[in-house]
């Protein structure tokens, strides 16, 4: 498992059906040069899914920004992504750190579970993430997790810890002080005028460690 090497901005896909805008959405975000770009879609077409995935490998590799999967294990092996990034209910963590082999990218998400965050550790994930930090658009009903959270977790587990939730350019730098090496973004960056500087201003805000 990898230890604080992944930090900056954790950009995630807007949910959109239109694949070629979304492409285009992504590359030039991807010019802001992003940690990590995640692949999230609740389209129920899984043809389109995987259209959409694979057609974020290149701009991906292009910009040399690892390629996550949201909950789809199977999509993210198929398309050669860079890791996967698993919930509560998308598989066992053990059984999918096996199938990615050690080399590629393991996340999970938390909420706001100290416990699910411990065992996802010893199964095998590289990064843990906490959420909702602020309420968010994309899951108004989602758990509240507290800064306090990041901060023991920075303190007390050797990973990097990512924060999801409601995060703009005007609150992130209070998450960032809270201890989070990762900050999980839609909306701010793909609803903005330029994505690329945005996500640049982001990318501001992490000193270098």
């Amino acid at each position: 498992m990898t230890e604080r090497k992944l930090r900056g901005l954790y950009l995630v896909t807007p949910d959109l059906a239109d694949t070629a805008t979304l492409v285009e959405l992504a590359r030039r975000a991807l010019e802001g040069r992003p940690a990590l770009l995640q692949y999230r879609s609740k389209q129920p077409d899984a043809a389109l899914r995987r259209e959409q995935a694979a057609a974020l490998v290149q701009p991906c590799r292009d910009a040399g920004v690892p390629l996550i999967v949201n909950d789809d294990l199977q999509l993210a092996l198929a398309i050669g992504a860079d890791g996967a990034h698993l919930g509560r209910d998308d598989g066992d963590i053990a059984a999918a750190r096996a199938a990615l082999g050690p080399k590629r990218i393991l996340g999970v998400t938390c909420y706001n579970e100290w416990a699910r965050a411990e065992t996802g550790l010893v199964a095998g994930a590289d990064y843990v993430a906490f959420g909702a930090v602020f309420s968010s658009p994309t899951k108004p009903a989602a758990v509240h997790a507290p800064l306090a959270l990041l901060t023991r977790a920075h303190l007390e587990l050797r990973c990097p810890v990512a924060a999801i939730g409601g995060i703009t350019l005007e609150n992130a730098s209070a998450v960032v002080a809270a201890g989070a090496d990762l900050l999980a973004v839609i909306s701010d960056v793909f609803d903005a005028p330029d994505p690329g500087a945005r996500v640049a201003a982001y990318a501001a805000l992490f000193e270098p460690v």
